[in-house]
């Protein structure tokens, strides 16, 4: 018994390091869908126009995204693929660590289980908690990750705020006036994007969809698959139930 309660403390270790990790961190928090073709879908588009230049998925192949998202192969690589790397071929960028490095202070991690790593809410908030910042060397900081060194490539879509923006505050009506406080993440812009508050935190779903995907591409067939293993359980816990009660039945 003593064996078994230590086991099972050493499998829930990770899970609370994670929690741990995300403690005092500003979320809003996010439901992602992996049967949502159409989210994923777009969250490819934005990752492959604006994420693999700096981040590779080199966990990933094209060929398997493309299937899995049931986009044509030959659409996929006239339309997502930038590096001339093959459909078959490892989602690798052509930026080099030293580069990157160099430019950035530290090579851009490999966003293949990113999601998995950081959570589904992490991201979305990330992506969203942008803010203009003159102190910092790119102009940029981030209320997630205070001085992170990645600039904000996202800028042409969703401006760029001119504050801190509420990530992680639930919107609020006043009674008096009627007017709804927090309704968008960013109170105040410094430079406009091309979309809409309501678009923008609709992209960074779908990207972050997309992401989350790619930390854990088999959910959903596992999922099914684990509903078939607990019936199969169930029933075979009766027959194994009643096959112990008649080894047992003259024991006294």
């Amino acid at each position: 018994m003593r064996k078994l309660i230590f086991g099972l403390f050493i499998a829930i270790l990770p899970a609370f390091a994670l929690a741990a990790g995300g403690a005092g961190v500003p979320m809003d928090h996010i439901e992602t869908d992996h049967t949502n073709k159409e989210s994923l879908q777009r969250g490819v588009a934005l990752f492959s126009n604006y994420c693999q230049g700096c981040h590779s998925t080199e966990y990933a192949r094209y060929k398997r995204v493309a299937e899995d998202l049931e986009i044509p192969l030959d659409l996929y690589t006239d339309n997502l693929i930038f590096t001339g790397a093959k459909i078959g071929e490892l989602m690798k960028n052509s930026m080099s660590k030293d580069m990157a490095a160099g430019w950035f202070g530290a090579p851009p991690p490999d966003l293949t289980l990113e999601a998995r790593l950081r959570g589904e809410s992490w991201v979305y908030s990330y992506l969203r908690g942008f803010y203009k910042d003159e102190s910092r060397p790119l102009g940029v900081n981030n209320v997630v990750f205070p001085n992170v060194g990645m600039p904000h490539v996202l800028v042409g879509l969703q401006g760029l705020c001119a504050v801190e923006p509420h990530i992680g505050v639930a919107p609020s009506v006043e009674p008096l006036s009627g007017n709804i406080n927090n309704a968008d993440a960013c109170p105040e812009y410094a430079l406009e994007g091309s979309m809409t508050p309501a678009e923008f935190d609709q992209a960074m779903y779908d990207l972050t969809n997309f992401l989350s995907y790619m930390a854990d591409p088999v959910k959903v067939e596992r999922e099914r698959l684990g509903i078939f293993v607990l019936i199969f359980v169930a029933i075979f816990f009766v027959f194994a139930y009643l096959l112990n009660r008649e080894y047992w039945k003259d024991v006294h």
